[in-house]
């Protein structure tokens, strides 16, 4: 994909190539400078005449017109240079490939250089590139019939630096593996789920195993009833489609000591049981699988970049669905852990099934937990669809998790999480806790019920409801799934070894 190449960028034949520009005093310096003298000033006074904007996320497409070997400059604003940001530069690289997709190019170049400064290195460049690149060139293809319109994606990048070939390289390589494991991710979200069941996520993550050597397990309901795993087996009930409990782990090191749990709430296809969602709340519960999706993606980056940090990832997999067999308000249901829950609401279902995969994480001898989950709108309420809400029984190793969050630069905000809270999650007079204590509060109810079942192990919860899809395309990605906490779980991996 990525080539890197110590040539002068403008001296050599490519269909285009992307230029960052700064907003400086002098436009044009170093290899800029070199560049607007065979294009004859032609560039100084395209930007003075506005045509080439130095202003964040403008991009402008320029023919050389013959002037240099190069076809066409695509150049993209960066904004003032002490302001530089690596994930602003990430969105600017985005618009840049959006314009450039257009062209239905086989290959382009980057000068890279020209993203360098005080606050960028060339490794920080090269990063946000590929991983800009990868995110921004995205899509998924669906099932139309094929059209008569030949598809063209980009398949080789030349990359034109000073700097050593073999850093930039290494440093393409991390960016690009983290948006893969992204849109991996994404894909799975997008996927409907009469073509994505339980079953098939199971077969996604061995096939990450026979990639990668992860040690796989996939429970069948036989075995989940045998550990006594009620909460996740109730909500399957009303499904004609078997669960799987999938476990994926990473063992890098000589002893099983460390453990980091990641869990993923899997449910494929969201009714609400009894508890049925309105019409309009059905339609997109494709994507109640979204944190499962995480996982996955962030086990595919976990798998490639082989961090020294021991993982295992634990996905409760099911739809939830209404039939005569499907558990309903007022049962009473008794979880892995052996606490019981009073049920009040069927569609209160995804905090069920992660109660058993945090216990099943923990019979992994997880020694940290994370679990994502879409798991209640109250969150989307709270926060809207640019943040993921957050909370977490130990100080200490939410700031990990936050740490990691703002170098994927995905945005995460911590809600209280109270003694009164937990007393209303606690508060049946027939059972030890209760999935519905009440509308308000209703992402800190749904997220400290989680809780309940990690007791005394640092945990953290992302609830990533409002983030986990886009209703519009931005600069890194078109409408649907984001692959949201992908990148953040695996840099967390990353991280801890450290």
């Amino acid at each position: 994909m990525f080539t890197v190449k110590n040539n002068l960028f403008f001296e050599q034949k490519e269909e285009v190539v992307i230029v960052g520009l700064y907003d400086r005093p002098i436009k044009f310096e170093g290899e800029l400078a070199k560049l607007d003298e065979a294009m004859t000033g032609e560039l100084t006074e395209l930007v003075k005449e506005g045509d080439i904007s130095a202003k964040k996320h403008e991009a402008a497409m320029i023919p050389a017109l013959g002037r240099i070997p190069v076809k066409r400059l695509l150049f993209i604003g960066l904004g003032k240079e002490k302001q530089a940001d690596f994930h602003e530069m990430k969105e600017a690289i985005g618009t840049a490939v959006q314009q450039m997709k257009k062209l239905k190019l086989a290959s382009a170049a980057v000068a890279l250089d020209s993203f360098v400064c005080e606050n960028i290195s060339v490794d920080d460049a090269a990063h946000a590139f590929s991983e800009a690149f990868g995110l921004a060139s995205y899509e998924f293809k669906g099932y139309k019939q094929p059209s008569n319109d030949p598809e063209q994606s980009i398949e080789q990048i030349a990359v034109y630096t000073k700097a050593n070939a073999e850093e930039v390289k290494a440093a393409l390589h991390v960016g690009y593996v983290l948006s893969q494991g992204t849109n991996s991710a994404r894909t799975l979200v997008n996927t409907p789920a009469n073509m994505l069941t339980a079953s098939g996520m199971a077969d996604h993550a061995k096939k990450l195993a026979e990639t990668y050597g992860f040690e796989v397990e996939i429970l069948e309901k036989e075995e989940m009833e045998k550990l006594g795993m009620g909460a996740f087996l109730a909500v399957n009930k009303g499904s004609v489609e078997p669960p799987k409990m999938i476990a994926l782990k990473y063992q890098p090191q000589e002893e099983w000591k460390d453990v980091l749990g990641l869990v993923g709430k899997g449910i494929t296809f969201d009714t609400g049981g009894y508890s049925i969602k309105p019409k309009d709340g059905l339609v997109g519960m494709k994507m109640d699988m979204g944190g499962a999706a995480a996982v996955l993606g962030a086990m595919e980056i976990i798998g490639e970049l082989k961090p020294d940090q021991n993982v295992v990832a634990v996905i409760p997999s099911t739809d939830n669905m209404v039939s005569g067999e499907a558990f309903k308000p007022d049962d009473v249901i008794t979880s892995m852990s052996g606490k019981t829950i009073e049920v009040l609401n069927t569609d209160a279902e995804g905090r069920l099934v992660l109660a058993d995969a945090m216990t099943y994480a923990k019979y992994h001898k997880a020694d940290y937990l994370v679990d994502v989950a879409t798991l209640t709108g109250g969150v989307v309420v709270a926060l809207g669809t640019d943040k993921t809400g957050a909370m977490t029984n130990n100080d200490a190793f939410f700031e990990e998790v936050l740490d990691a969050s703002k170098e994927a630069g995905e945005f995460v905000w911590q809600l209280p999480l109270t003694e009164k809270d937990k007393q209303r999650i606690r508060n049946s007079k027939i059972a030890d806790l209760n999935n519905s204590p009440g509308r308000e509060g209703h992402a800190i109810m749904g997220g400290g019920f989680v809780g309940e079942f990690a007791e005394d192990t640092p945990w953290v919860h992302l609830d990533i409801a409002g983030t986990a899809d886009m209703n519009k395309a931005g600069a890194l990605g078109p409408a649907g799934a984001t692959g949201v906490m992908a990148r953040t779980l695996a840099l967390l991996a990353m991280r801890r070894t450290k």
